[in-house]
């Protein structure tokens, strides 16, 4: 873990590229199901590895060409206790399905050479992302993540990455919690069309509650699951704007409730979407970590690859 603590430091690599939207490619254009939206049941076949292998390949000879960094995310988003309970996973299952989508990535990574690869725990919300209908207390989500966190705290996981939180106290629980078991932790909140999370409360009051409570414990904080016009002109160069670092973007102008409801996946415009994110990088400075969601695939990461790195 000592790897990440040192990213923003003394690495030679200040720019990272990432990938959290696979899940809407697997279902709408590889036709592949995923119950529950859940990504993680692939580590269970042969088949399903290498999926999940082709995906990481390609991100990290992408970041071979550009000269750049990669973080690759596991598909543990949905690997929680409630929410894999809900498509018939049991805790012991759950515990399975974390210590092998790390060892999975690491070992993937140990046959690359010549690129800087980060090994991310992407750990998913409680409740629905889009519209949690349970707002969790700080201590109640801090007692729920560490069960997760304590399982990754024993793999080779270099950093816990909180994506698609609604609410700043679900963040500060799951801070609290990567606290106690030693893991660093990113916090991504998604925002809605109007740029600020489903709980209605802005990003900005959002990060300072979240780093007030937690004495500034993550390591930075990141927008995903949004598409760019809606959250671009929230970013300022306010102090606590220079705490979001990442960028993991949506190809869709489409709301939450929108993409909900699509038969159809809405995959945007890859070229526009590089440089819009291209835009922002070059507007925002202290932007290092940049990639896709949901509706992305393949060619938006290539372009947003060739146009911000």
């Amino acid at each position: 873990m000592a790897l990440y603590r040192d990213i923003f430091g003394t690495l030679e690599h200040e720019l990272f590229l990432t990938y959290t939207g696979i899940e809407t490619d697997l279902i709408f254009t590889k036709g592949i199901d995923l119950p529950g939206f859940a990504a993680f049941p692939l580590l269970e076949t042969e088949e399903g590895r290498e999926i999940l292998g082709t995906y990481y390949r390609y991100l990290i000879e992408l970041a071979r060409v550009k000269s750049t960094a990669v973080i690759l995310e596991s598909p543990t988003w949905m690997a929680n206790r409630d929410r894999a309970a809900a498509i018939g996973y049991s805790p012991e299952d759950v515990v399975r399905a974390n210590r092998d989508a790390i060892a999975h990535m690491a070992k993937i990574r140990a046959k690359e050479n010549g690129v800087t690869i980060v090994l991310s725990a992407n750990i998913g919300p409680r409740d629905d992302a889009y519209a949690p209908s349970d707002q969790m207390s700080a201590e109640t989500a801090e007692a729920y993540h560490s069960e997760q966190m304590a399982v990754l705290a024993s793999t080779e996981v270099d950093i816990a990455s909180g994506y698609t939180l609604a609410y700043p106290a679900e963040a500060i629980g799951m801070a609290h919690a990567a606290r106690k078991h030693g893991l660093p932790l990113v916090v991504a909140f998604k925002v809605e069309i109007d740029g600020y999370l489903p709980n209605g409360e802005a990003l900005q009051s959002a990060v300072e509650a979240v780093d007030a409570a937690t004495d500034n414990y993550p390591t930075y904080f990141m927008i995903n699951c949004a598409h760019p016009d809606h959250f671009e002109n929230v970013l300022t160069d306010a102090p606590w704007a220079k705490r979001v670092k990442g960028i993991v973007a949506n190809a869709s102008r489409c709301s939450h409730v929108e993409l909900d409801e699509a038969e159809e996946l809405d995959d945007g415009n890859p070229q526009e979407l590089g440089s819009q994110l291209a835009a922002l990088k070059d507007a925002h400075s202290q932007l290092r970590v940049l990639g896709g969601c949901c509706g992305t695939d393949l060619r938006h990461l290539a372009e947003i690859a060739a146009r911000t790195f």
